[in-house]
């Protein structure tokens, strides 16, 4: 399932409780970004066990575009999570709709 920038930013203007990963490489995230916990796709399936006290949790995952966190959306499927959220059209669009 995915989520629009606009339900993101109402959770995040709301402080709601979900986690929150970017997973984009280190240079993009100093760049600009939203506050979520970095965790660069290529690291991602190794700290699946870090990770693992969420399963149950909502997830959501955003990239540059969202075709990185369709992959980590689909990786954490694979791992037994239950609701993950790809942002739809990652940062860019969130940079489209809201600015910086």
């Amino acid at each position: 399932m995915d989520i629009t920038v606009s339900e993101l930013k109402i959770k995040l203007d709301n402080r709601a409780d979900f986690v929150f990963i970017d997973v984009r490489e280190s240079y993009e995230y100093d760049e600009f970004n939203l506050g979520a916990r970095l965790l660069p796709l290529g690291d991602l399936i190794y700290a699946i066990d870090e990770l693992e006290e969420y399963k149950d949790q909502e997830i959501v995952v955003c990239c540059r575009s969202g075709l990185r966190s369709g992959k980590a959306q689909e990786i954490l499927e694979q791992q037994g999570f239950s609701n993950v959220r790809n942002l739809e059209g990652g940062i860019l669009a969130w940079l489209e709709k809201f600015g910086s």
